[in-house]
């Protein structure tokens, strides 16, 4: 089963993205509140597929992209910003994003980017 990190300092986001993850056959293997938490867990858990929200207290999605980035450029990062914050999308691809979602998300884009990226 292929290993999910969740990083969004809103509850209410993770447990969205839980319950979308765990219904696409994927384990959550951990939610982290902030970027630094974030960092933390990737070493730590060594996920198959993290998702970053862009904005986050302590450490933005944006600067932990980058710290995930050095401990293994082939991490499949899916950076996550509410409606308005498309301009950072070109921030995070230039730093290594695999992917990004638009929240509020859809399952079904959800479920078909994490897919995408595990066949790559």
């Amino acid at each position: 089963m292929k290993k999910v990190l969740i990083a969004d300092d809103s509850l209410f986001m993770r447990q969205n993205l839980r319950k979308i993850v765990e219904t696409g056959g994927f384990e959550v293997i951990g939610e982290a509140v902030d970027g630094i938490n974030a960092v933390e867990l990737f070493e730590l858990l060594k996920p198959d597929i993290v998702t970053l929200d862009i904005t986050m207290p302590k450490m933005s999605g944006l600067e932990a992209l980058k710290m995930i980035k050095k401990i293994n450029k082939n991490a499949k990062v899916i950076m996550c910003s509410s409606m308005g914050q498309q301009d950072y999308m070109n921030e995070a691809y230039e730093n290594g994003a695999s992917a990004f979602l638009i929240k509020p998300f859809k399952p079904k884009d959800v479920l078909n980017t994490i897919n995408k990226l595990l066949s790559e």
